[in-house]
């Protein structure tokens, strides 16, 4: 299993989710986890199951639209621990939609907490991690951000701007040992799509025509998600940065 003993991470919209994963595979794996999120109680919660089961973490209640508050996060995390090792940008949202049928306010709304919010974040962390000589930066883009999704036209948007942010980052930084990559799911089994499939009238007939996108036939679990976060934040990974991880089940295979 790769390790992150000792290391000091933080994980954007950890209180569910494909960030939840992330967050409690990292404490496994050794590192200390800020769980970060705008809903409190998910935050507590996640970081209590991290705290039970043995590993190291702390809540911390933030909006990622909120730059202000992203960095007096970073400042609190940097005057505990001395530095960062690990910012995971997860928290996003999502919007269904061609173009007629999305608002300006919608795109706004996608694009503050989708842009801004990784912009935000990898901002209040990256001097401390430049002067550390070291740091990893892992954004949650979208097989989105890679290809076209139809009726997608928001989100699609804003994740193909996380997937350039990410090479722009990677490759402005590369030579204060900073290292950036995004990863770029498919269709993932989580709280927020379970509870749109709930929706449907007919709910299992709306998952198999959401997993048939994917050539494997099924939605990703966030448990495989995480997995390949943590590949990218532990030292196994040091030659990798600027690249977008597709873990989309062969969504992308024929595009």
């Amino acid at each position: 299993m790769f390790r992150l003993d000792n290391k000091i991470t933080l994980v954007t919209g950890a209180g569910s989710g494909i960030g939840e994963a992330i967050a409690i595979l990292f404490a496994k794996a050794g590192a200390f986890v800020g769980v970060i999120d705008r809903d409190e109680a998910a935050a507590q919660k996640t970081a209590g199951t991290i705290i039970e089961n043995g590993g190291q973490s702390k809540a911390i209640h933030l909006d990622v639209t909120d730059e202000d508050g992203c960095i007096e996060v970073s400042e609190s995390v940097q005057e505990e621990f001395g530095h960062i090792d690990v910012l995971v940008n997860n928290a996003g949202i999502g919007h269904v939609g061609t173009l007629l049928e999305t608002e300006g306010e919608d795109l706004d709304r996608m694009y503050s907490v989708n842009v801004r919010g990784v912009f935000n974040m990898t901002k209040a962390v990256l001097t401390d991690m430049i002067g550390s000589g070291k740091g990893n930066i892992i954004n949650l883009a979208s097989i989105g951000g890679v290809v076209a999704v139809k009726d997608r036209l928001a989100y699609c948007t804003t994740k193909f701007a996380v997937v350039g942010f990410t090479k722009c980052i990677a490759l402005d930084h590369a030579a204060e040992g900073i290292r950036c990559n995004c990863i770029c799911p498919g269709r993932v089994e989580t709280p927020f799509v379970s509870a749109r499939l709930k929706e449907y009238p007919d709910p299992e007939k709306a998952y198999k025509e959401m997993a048939s996108t994917q050539a494997l036939g099924r939605m990703a679990k966030p448990e495989e998600i995480a997995s390949a976060a943590l590949y990218l934040a532990c030292d196994e990974s040091s030659f990798v940065t600027g690249t977008p991880f597709l873990i989309d089940g062969g969504w992308s295979a024929g595009k």
